[in-house]
């Protein structure tokens, strides 16, 4: 399968990587999708994937296949996974559902072409040398979401101006979840404001912090 193919499906965002090394043509390519989240979670994203694939004239059950694994949250779960898709010699590896996916998937093959999507700063986890030249075998997009932790910060003391503090719901086990927290707390700490952390990695927890932050 063609590298800006795939770059067309995935890429929605602002920061595209070039793909060093690619996979050989197989008769029915094999897409390894591999993501953190949940069918469920994922199903608007698996939608736009399927009509992004049409769009280039792959379509699922005719002349490609796609092999999911789902960690469902699990991130622990994520290295298995990918190194069950390596074993399966799919053709390219599409990681979804943020760092957690594209960082199992680069620790479980060299070879195998990763188109993946990130929120984050691929440098600074790790998956990249640097963006220019990335080298290896990861390519894909990122929306660098860690810089946007003060803007959204900044939009909510506009719509609360008064606001003299805020929480801010973290999921601690998110591998850009250290460099979010710092920009936001720089951000907080020019404006005045105090920020109040709530970690949460499960849907018990984030009942559990939301309880929390509307008692402080």
């Amino acid at each position: 399968m063609r590298r800006r193919e795939f770059i067309r499906v995935i890429a929605g965002s602002s920061v595209a990587l070039p793909l060093a090394s690619r996979a050989q043509q197989a008769a029915t390519p094999v897409i390894g999708w591999l993501s953190a989240r949940s069918p469920a979670e994922a199903a608007s994203v698996l939608q736009a994937f399927r009509q992004g694939l049409g769009q280039v004239g792959y379509f699922e059950g005719k002349n490609v296949t796609i092999d999911y694994r789902w960690a469902e949250g699990r991130y622990d779960q994520l290295p298995a996974l990918a190194a069950d898709l390596v074993r399966r010699q799919v053709t390219v590896i599409a990681a979804t559902g943020g760092e957690p996916s594209p960082l199992a998937a680069k620790a479980a093959t060299t070879t195998i072409p990763i188109v993946c999507t990130l929120g984050g700063d691929p440098v600074e986890t790790g998956l990249v040398v640097s963006l220019n030249q990335p080298g290896g075998n990861l390519t894909g997009t990122t929306i660098m979401a860690v810089e946007m932790g003060p803007k959204r910060l900044d939009l909510a003391r506009q719509l609360v101006p008064n606001a003299t503090a805020v929480a801010m719901l973290v999921n601690p086990s998110f591998p850009t979840a250290s460099a979010e927290v710092r920009e936001v707390q720089n951000a907080a700490r020019a404006a005045g404001i105090q920020i109040t952390l709530l970690n949460a990695s499960t849907a018990n927890e984030i009942d559990t912090a939301f309880t929390t932050g509307c008692r402080t």
